[in-house]
């Protein structure tokens, strides 16, 4: 019978941290490189990108337009690595999934095999009502799950 994948049971080896652009995503991958960084673990950046149904009607090309923010993204992250490389050596990995936040962040956490999960608190107030990305990480009760304000 093949070994169980457990998680965390000699502390983590895969830390995935949302990343949309929002200074709070920022702050969250930094905090996420910093536990990577600690725990000798992979830390895994992912990006997902949105379904945008009304962005083709305005004559965006919404796969180029959200390509485009992912590769903004990876060559900001890049820059953040070349300027602290002396001090800090981290794993990291890059990644892209598409559709909404929680459900690209839960399946980037499935297929990484993900021991934690790093998010930033939510930016908009809506989210106060309907639950924001974080909330229903941490009541789908799968991953340890981080949220920095």
């Amino acid at each position: 019978m093949p070994a169980r994948f457990e998680r965390g049971t000699d502390g983590p080896k895969v830390i995935v941290a949302g990343l949309d652009g929002s200074e709070s995503s920022w702050r969250a991958a930094a905090y996420a490189s910093g536990l990577a960084r600690r725990q000798n673990a992979l830390l895994a950046l992912v990006y997902v990108q949105p379904f945008m149904a009304g962005g083709a009607a305005l004559g965006v090309p919404v796969s180029e337009a959200e390509t485009g923010v992912a590769q903004q993204l990876l060559a900001e992250i890049r820059e953040s690595v070349r300027r602290v490389s002396d001090a800090f050596q981290v794993r990291w990995e890059f990644h892209t999934f598409r559709g909404d936040p929680y459900n690209g962040l839960a399946m980037a956490a499935d297929q990484l095999t993900a021991d934690a999960v790093v998010v930033g608190a939510s930016e908009r107030a809506g989210h106060r009502l309907v639950g924001s990305v974080a909330v229903r990480l941490v009541k789908a009760g799968r991953w340890p799950v981080t949220v920095v304000p």
